[in-house]
């Protein structure tokens, strides 16, 4: 199981530990990653996913998962998102239909 979130597609970056003489040694930082069960609106169905905590929030803010698909841009997304983030265009292109 990779360390990247499903949403916004933040993976592991590196850095340095660096001591109190300065010595810098090669250290890994991992995305706060979180398996949480997201609820759609408008597909009316609850999606497990594995998502930094930061990515969390956001989708709070911005009032749930389909309000959150729907800005995200594509080249981020997982292909189980972009699975959804379809779904639910067309969900909502037949509910104005």
């Amino acid at each position: 199981m990779s360390r990247v979130c499903e949403l916004t597609g933040t993976g592991p970056i590196v850095g340095n530990n660096v001591s109190h003489s300065r010595v810098h040694t090669k250290r890994r930082f991992l995305p706060n990653l979180v398996n949480v069960s997201l609820h759609s609106d408008a597909l009316g169905q609850k999606f497990s996913m594995r998502v930094a905590a930061k990515a969390l929030r956001t989708v709070d803010k911005l009032g749930g998962l389909d309000a959150y698909l729907a800005k995200a841009k594509d080249d981020v997304l997982s292909v189980k998102a972009m699975k959804i983030k379809k779904n639910i265009a067309k969900r909502e292109a037949e509910a104005e239909a």
